[in-house]
């Protein structure tokens, strides 16, 4: 097979350390990230540096005190506190709420000095240092009364491997580790989970692993379960090999564990949900790194069957990532380009859509996008959720600042992941480095008639 080589210089350990840790002190980014907001970002020359843009938001944590800020007309307060890295939020038909807890796994250390770095990048934007809880557990939190308070907290799983998205159907629970899609018996109501999982289908995990996240979606027919799976690298430095099957969203039969490649050419899918109203699959996916501090913008899109997205050979439809050799014309001519991008390095990693839920205007329909957050930036971009207003089940605006003040000058509070509608129509919020699940309300405490499921919202 043709061998794909990343042609970017090798970077000193040693002079990168030295510039991220001087990140701080350099100018600000004075590029408008608004520009590359929508449907048509402005997407600049592409910017080749030998040692690139870098800042790093240390997490502090919230004090007793702090709260992200909201807008008017809804209001904010912790659903869950003390987790240990809550990334995903998923909401049952009976109202409980699972929160999947995670860490990624350990893996081999990957082929360049530059990835060492971003090693080291990530456990400082994670809090890293110093001993850490247990994670990579499932926990079940249950407001009994429907009051969003929680009465309930139980372990459901523990002990898993690097868990990420979940899904319920038929007294099923699957969960998505990091290399394979797990079953569990599991009838509504249950407070612990005892039996052995059944293998439904293994996943493309170690030894590198480089994108570990796998999130899932369940059909609205409930035939199928959509699995996303990262790429291994940013653009395919490790070889063409390692990426097989990767860059990539599954089909899953949920009877016999076959799959099929759905898309490919999604650096790294997140978020994946199926659209209320077009019951069209959507996902956020994560763009490449090193071209620059505003290119590549990250990007909400709905994901057509068979599409290609262009990783590696290009980006945003057919602008062409020349870093990549050899070069694929073919490849970048197939390339979709994607419905709504949220500018460059914002990190997204969460979507869920509003409808059904109980939120006020201007939040009625539209989708919430949980960003992470940027370190290949001079200037900070994403640490919040935004809202994306929709109409016919397409995009019809500009999106909308709504969980906010995650960072505060270069520390990060909290870092949003995995959004969700929760039994009461609120929106939750997944906050891996807050070790929080925030709860979004109306002010005026309105609630749904009834609880609907994460699993449900595609099929009303």
């Amino acid at each position: 097979m043709t061998q794909v080589f990343f042609r970017m210089p090798i970077v000193l350990l040693a002079a990168v350390s030295t510039l991220a840790l001087a990140g701080c002190d350099q100018a600000p980014d004075d590029f408008d990230t608004a520009q590359q907001i929508g449907a048509d970002p402005v997407l600049p020359e592409p910017s080749y540096e030998l040692l690139p843009d870098l800042k790093v938001a240390e997490v502090v944590g919230w004090q007793d005190n702090e709260i992200p800020s909201v807008p008017d007309g809804l209001e904010i307060t912790p659903y869950a506190k003390d987790l240990a890295n809550p990334r995903t939020v998923h909401t049952l038909p009976n109202g409980d709420v699972l929160v999947v807890q995670s860490r990624g796994p350990e893996v081999e250390p990957l082929s360049r000095p530059k990835d060492m770095i971003r090693g080291w990048i990530m456990s400082i934007a994670h809090g890293g240092g110093g001993e850490q809880k247990e994670s990579n557990i499932i926990t079940l939190l249950r407001d009994t009364n429907r009051d969003g308070k929680v009465d309930e907290r139980h372990d459901l799983l523990k002990n898993l491997g690097s868990p990420f998205g979940v899904a319920w159907i038929d007294n099923t629970l699957y969960v998505a580790a990091t290399d394979a899609i797990l079953a569990y018996p599991y009838a509504l109501g249950q407070t612990e989970i005892t039996a052995q999982p059944k293998m439904l289908t293994p996943l493309p995990g170690g030894p590198i692993d480089h994108h570990w996240t796998k999130d899932l979606a369940l059909s609205p027919d409930g035939r199928f379960l959509y699995v996303s799976v990262g790429s291994n690298s940013n653009i395919v430095e490790n070889g063409i090999e390692a990426e097989k099957n990767r860059a990539a969203i599954w089909q899953v039969d949920r009877q016999t564990g076959a799959f099929r490649v759905f898309a490919s050419g999604l650096r790294n899918p997140n978020g994946l949900t199926f659209n209320p109203q077009s019951r069209e699959l959507w996902a956020v996916v994560n763009e490449r790194d090193e071209l620059g501090p505003n290119l590549v913008p990250d990007y909400a899109t709905s994901v057509k069957d068979g599409a290609f997205y262009g990783w590696p050979w290009s980006y945003y439809g057919d602008h062409v990532d020349d870093r990549v050799q050899p070069s694929r014309p073919d490849m970048v001519e197939k390339a979709i380009k994607p419905d709504y991008a949220l500018s460059s390095h914002v990190a997204a990693l969460g979507l869920t859509f509003s409808l059904n839920s109980a939120l006020p205007a201007p939040f009625v329909n539209g989708a919430f996008v949980g960003e992470h957050g940027s370190w290949n930036r001079s200037a900070f971009n994403g640490y919040k959720v935004v809202f994306i207003p929709f109409e016919n089940g397409r995009p019809s605006g500009k999106a909308q600042d709504v969980v906010t003040d995650f960072i505060k000058g270069d520390q990060a509070r909290g870092r949003p992941v995995g959004v969700g509608i929760d039994g009461t129509g609120a929106l939750l919020v997944a906050d891996d480095a807050g070790n929080t699940v925030w709860r979004v309300a109306a002010a005026d405490g309105r609630v749904t008639p009834q609880p609907i499921g994460t699993d449900q919202m595609s099929e009303q």
